[in-house]
Parts: C-alpha cells; structure tokens; sequence
C-alpha cells in the first residue's frame, strides 16, 4: 500500500500547477479581451471620452491596438489550441504598429514638436516620443531607414503565423494532388476526344472491324504458356517472361513514382477492412521500476543511474549509464560486462519472466534494459499502414513489420532486404507474421504489379489466399511440386535477364521504367516466394532445394524475385549455412534455447523474448539487432482483403493450370531429346537446323530450341552465317561419352 501512495502526491502536486497556471493565464487573457472590446467599440462609435487617452497614446493606430489586445487575450486563453497563432506574431504586430506611428510622425512633422501628438494626431504620444528620439540621435533618413526595416521585420513575423497565411500554405501543398488530378482528367478527356475523331474517320463498310482489345477469354486462348500438356511440336517451345507476365494496363495514371505498375489509390483496398489499432501503449511504473533496477544494480557493487526511458507495447527500455568506483583514491568505471551478467538477478528483482539487456545501445552512451510491460497492447496493422513512416518509405515492396521499443513504426523495403528469412519456435508469432507480411502486400499492390508462388505444406495458413488473381497457381501444399515451382522461377529469372539484355537495361526498375515509355514493351511484376515451412521442404530433397534456393537467392534480386523463408525448426541441417549467407534480413522469434538462436542470428539473444509477436530484426544494412513487438492480423481482417481481390476487377487473366505443373516431365523430355540429337550428331563436322527437323521428324520450332539447347550446352558451334552450318564440337565416341558423363 505504501508503494501505491507514494507516487500519487507528485502526479496531484503536478496535477494543482498545471491547473493553477492555467487558470491565471486564462483569465489574464479573459481580462485582455474586454478591454480590447471594450476600447474597440468606443472607438468605433466615436462617443467615449474614457478612451482619449489610448488616442493620445496610439494616435490613428489605437483602433489597431484594440484589436490586437483582443487577439493577444484570445491567444492567451486558448493556450496550445491556438494552433497557427504564436506569441512571435504577436510581438511582430507590436513592431509594425509602433514602426507606423513612429513613420508617421517623421512624415508629417520636419520638427521635433509634440502638439499634433497630444491632440491624438499622427502617430501619438508613443510615435512622437519614438521618432523625435531617432531623430535627435540618428536624423531623419536615417530614422527613417531604421523604421522601415523593423516594420518590415514585424510584418515578416506576423505573416508567418497569421490564419491567412496557414490557409495559403494548405492551398499550396495541395497544387501538386489538383495539378494530378487536373492532368488525369484531362488526359482522359483528350484520349476520349481523339478515339472519337478516329472512330468518325474510319469508312463505314460492312467488312470492317474495329480494332478493339482481346476478350480474357480470347486472350487465354492465344497465349501459350509453360505448364500446356497438349498441343503441336511449336507449342511446347519456352515462353518468354513477357508472355509469362499477364496482359495488364493500369486504368488511371497515379503520381507515385514506381518501377513496377500501380493502380490508383481508388483501386486499392482502403484501410477500413482492417481493425483500428488500440492506442495506449503498455503501462509500467517506470519511476518504480527505474529506482529498482538502480537499486539493485548497487547492491551487486554496480553503481549506475537512468538516464533514458522508451515505453513500448511489449517492452521498457531503460538507458542505464555506468558509475564509477572508487579503489585505493582512484575512480574506474563500471564496466559494461558486469551489467551483462546481472540478467537473471535483475529478472528476479523486477520478478518479471526475462529481461533482455542491450550492451550498449548503439550511438549511445548507456546500456539498454528491457523490461516487459505488465499489461502489453496489441500491435495492429492498420495503424502501421497509416503510419507517416509507411508513406515515407517511398519503396514498392514496403512491408509493415510492428513497433520498435519506442513505440515507433517498423517498416523495411523487401526489393532492399532483398531476401528474408524468418524462424522460430511454435506459437512464437511466425505464421501471423507471414500472414501480416502478405495483407501489407495485398493492401499496396494489385496483380498488375505484384504475383506470389506460395508454398504451404502444413495446408493451414495460406490456402486461404486461393482465388486471388495475385497467385501465379494456386498455394502448392504438395512436396512434389515445390522443385517444379523452385525450376520454374529459375526459368523466369533467365527470361527476365534475357529480356533485360534485349533491353539494354541492368534491372527490373529500369526495365519497367522503359516499358512505361515504349508501348511494345509490358511491365513485369515482382514475384514472390513464399514458404511457410522450410523444413519440410528441406526433408524431401536437402541439396536440390538448398542448391535451388541459393540459387535463386543470388542471382534473382535484379529481375524483381524475391523470397521469404519460415521454419519452427531452427537447425543447422534445415538453416544451412549456404542459406544464411544469402539471406541477410533475418526475423527471430522466441526460441527455446540459445544454440537455435545462433543458428537463426549468429548471436544470443532471442532465447530472451516472449513470444507472441516478440521478435528481434536482423537489418541487412545494421549489425544492430532491432527488438519489434509484431503486427497482428486477425482471420476476419485476412478475409475481408481476399474477399476484396476477389470480387475487384482486374486485367489479368488467371491461369487454369499452375505454369510449374509438369514442368519437370517436359524437361525431362527435352534431355533425352538431347541425347537422341548427340547420336546424331557424332562423327559429324557440321549440323543445321533442318538436318536435325528431317534426322529426328520434328518440327521446325522445336527443331531451332533444339539447336539452342545444343549451343548451350557446348556441343555444337554458333551459327556461322550464310548457309554454312554449325560446326559440330563432338568428334568421336569416346569424346561423346565424356561429354555426356560431364553433362547429364
């Protein structure tokens, strides 16, 4: 009871000043206001003898001075409602006005006399006294000059603060959105205009058709895709990642500045299908807890004080700075491994189930102790969404990750992570933070500018997304056909390097920025891969998928494929070295011990948390590891954005079958025709493209990515040119079968 008591003296203490002082000041204002009213309208009616005096005074101003006082008793009264009003404004009306009447009396008067003042002409009493005084140790053009320039100074702060002015401002921040929309209209309006003059400039014949675009339906006839089990010898042939990428053209130009393309912000899903995030934070007595740890700290001969404190949702941080000791007359300061050591004591004292300490926060000159709060607040993600942290991150692949030990929004762009690896043990928040991950995507992007390849084996969490137009097919909860998605994303990032060198461009980025100015050209999306449980994957086949994986991890961050790797099995035989190394941003949740967060972070610490959504984010561009307290995304929330996807209109045409099924089989197909063709192909000096169509009956399309794959692969020679064939690389049988030994 005594604990309880002892901090309520100081908050009534506070609570009676604060009261007091506001109390003074608006009644002072209260007071300024009828005087100014009062004088005001006396003036105006020109009756009131009582205010001759502030004529004398003030001269042709008083009127002005009225209105200020009424102002000032307003401003006063309102205190920090006051908004745009600001006790500068108030001082520069004071220096225009007494710099007007000082002008007026030197314009009016060559000498220094007071009879025109006294009467109420001119500047007044005020203005007279201040201008003879110029006069007199200045002169005249002097005075002048002087007087000018403070009222200039005088108009210079009020107009920084005067309603007029805060208006103007909004007006003007606002002429970048009116001239957007100005544009929008009217490039509408012009592309309205200019089809319809064509349309009157066409012949009206019976056998003429409009050039209208393809239905979908048309469309998904006359594409061919990877994954067609049927068709001719020239439909089987590898599409580029232009076909690949859906027909799709953004209905309106937006002003965001993107590589990938965007729809309109009318087009996207608005912020009210998500839950309103809670905004208290977690509440903790950090005067108690403060003197505690201090408190504590000192009875282990660790003298340190607090200098800093950031409260959370999840957590406290307190800023501890080390003492010095005092040994033989000299002082030494506490080292920063004594604090280290002293986690578990100070988890005991502060009876809280664990205290992590940061040693020492970087940029800083304390140590960090993180205490959890007593009563934690549920992170959502709509207020991330919303956040000024969100808008200013200015990437396309932002992702809303929760809040830091502050309480301050954690975003990170994936195009710059660019890879991310996420583990922990189960019920940590792991699932939940993918799913977080996804809705912050869906929320930015629509299929024109973003695709997922997901991947759940445990056929829980993300089967949910089936339907969407996003998915390239749908979420792959089979083992056998991950190395069939895993090939075909290898495929389209070779496509997309192949398209980039066509191009003469170095990314994805600059590709889609050339796209938008060319109309031959059509943007391509990112891609994401998405797989919620690695181990699994990693059971089924380990060196094939780690090999695939590091591949794609290296190479595929310039064509816009990114990936996102989760496990609740933090083990070296599922995070690989070789994995680690290409994954830079990593997410570690709670863990059991501190061996499986080594594995995840190269460091302890994770063992530390508490679960729930507590989590500690590896940056690739900061050793620093950064304690975030998750977003959390209910299924209703989930469900209302799917819902949305659904039932919105979109350019692209979803495919029937997934590009991936039956990949594998195909390709197994091509390498035995391979083989066919070295049979072929030995004892032979020169080959063409026909020989190989009339020698293996094929036809000429399959035949030419026949002798593509053969160039390829090294066995025969480019094309020459002119007639003369390819020259053939394998010269005997011996040679063939050392060949084939190396490549198959």
């Amino acid at each position: 009871m005594p604990r309880s008591k002892r901090p309520s003296s100081p908050n009534l203490e506070a609570l009676w000043l604060e009261l007091r002082d506001s109390i003074s000041r608006e009644m002072a204002g209260m007071l300024l206001v009828v005087l100014g009213a009062a004088a005001l309208l006396s003036l105006l009616m020109g009756g009131a003898a009582n205010v001759a005096w502030l004529t004398r005074m003030m001269g042709w101003t008083a009127p002005w001075f009225a209105l200020a006082l009424i102002v000032a008793g307003a401003v006063l009264m309102l205190g920090e409602r006051a908004g745009f009003w600001s006790a500068e404004a108030l001082v520069g009306a004071e220096l225009l006005l007494l710099s007007l009447q000082s002008l007026t009396f030197l314009a009016n008067n060559t000498s220094v006399t007071w009879r025109q003042p006294v009467a109420g002409e001119d500047g007044g009493l005020l203005g007279w006294a201040l201008g003879s005084l110029l006069m007199s140790v200045l002169g005249r053009w002097p005075s002048f000059f002087l007087l000018f320039l403070t009222g200039g100074v005088g108009l210079w702060m009020l107009l920084r603060f005067t309603p007029a002015v805060y208006f103007a401002r909004r007006i003007w921040y606002s002429l970048p959105t009116l001239a957007a929309v100005w544009d929008e209209t009217g490039g509408r309006l012009l592309e309205r205009g200019r089809g319809r003059r064509m349309r009157e400039a066409l012949p009206e014949t019976e056998n003429f058709v409009s050039a209208q675009p393809a239905s979908p339906a048309a469309r998904s006839e006359a594409r061919t895709e990877r994954g067609n089990s049927s068709g001719t010898a020239g439909t089987n042939d590898r599409p580029t990642a232009a076909a690949a990428a859906q027909k799709r053209a953004p209905k309106r130009k937006t002003t965001k500045k993107s590589s990938a393309p965007v729809r309109s912000q009318e087009a996207l899903p608005p912020t009210d299908l998500l839950t309103a995030e809670a905004t208290s934070k977690g509440s903790a007595d950090v005067r108690a807890l403060g003197q505690l740890i201090e408190s504590t700290l000192e009875d282990f001969n660790v003298p340190a004080r607090v200098v800093h404190v950031e409260s959370g949702p999840t957590v406290t941080q307190f800023g501890v700075e080390p003492l010095y000791i005092e040994r033989a007359g000299s002082k030494r300061k506490v080292s920063v491994r004594r604090i280290v050591n002293l986690q578990d004591d100070l988890a005991l004292a502060l009876a809280a189930p664990a205290v992590r300490i940061e040693a020492p926060v970087p940029g800083q000159a304390y140590v960090g102790i993180e205490v959890p709060n007593p009563d934690k607040t549920l992170v959502g993600i709509r207020g991330i969404l919303e956040s000024g942290t969100m808008r200013q991150a200015g990437g396309d692949l932002v992702l809303p990750l929760g809040r830091d030990t502050a309480g301050r929004p954690v975003v990170m762009d994936l195009a710059k992570a660019p890879h991310m690896l996420i583990a922990g043990q189960t019920g940590a928040g792991k699932s939940v933070c993918i799913n977080t991950i996804i809705v912050g995507l869906l929320m930015q992007h629509g299929p024109e500018s973003l695709r997922f390849v997901m991947v759940d084996p445990k056929m829980v969490e993300l089967p949910g997304y089936n339907g969407i137009d996003h998915l390239m097919g749908k979420v792959i909860t089979d083992m056998d056909q991950v190395m069939g998605a895993l090939t075909w994303l290898l495929l389209q990032m070779d496509d997309r390097y192949q398209l980039f060198r066509e191009a003469g461009v170095r990314n994805l980025d600059a590709y889609n920025a050339l796209a938008r100015r060319r109309k031959a050209m059509e943007p391509l999306p990112y891609i994401v891969l998405i797989v919620d449980e690695l181990a699994d994957l990693m059971m089924t086949a380990a060196e094939d998928v780690e090999r695939q994986i590091c591949r794609l991890a290296q190479m595929a961050r310039a064509t816009g494929i990114h990936l996102i790797l989760a496990t609740q099995r933090p083990s070296t035989d599922v995070v690989t070295g070789l994995i680690k190394a290409n994954f830079p941003t990593r997410i570690a949740f709670s863990v059991t011990s501190q061996i499986d967060s080594r594995v995840i972070l190269d460091q302890p610490g994770a063992e530390r948390l508490l679960g729930r959504g507590d989590m500690l984010l590896m940056r690739p561009d900061s050793p620093k590891l950064f304690r975030v307290q998750g977003c959390f995304v209910s299924d209703n929330e989930i469900e209302r954005v799917v819902r949305f996807w659904k039932n919105a209109e979109s350019d692209v045409t979803p495919a029937a079958v997934a590009p991936w099924n039956g990949l594998l089989d195909r390709m197994d197909d091509e390498d035995e025709l391979v083989l066919e063709a070295m049979d072929v192909l030995r004892g032979m000096k020169t080959c063409s493209t026909s020989m190989l169509q009339r020698k293996l009956r094929l036809g000429y399309p399959k035949a030419a990515r026949l002798m593509s794959d053969l160039e390829a692969r090294g066995i025969v020679g480019p094309d020459l040119g002119g007639g003369q064939g390819r020259e053939v690389l394998l010269k005997d049988e011996d040679d063939g079968e050392d060949d084939e030994g190396e490549l198959f």
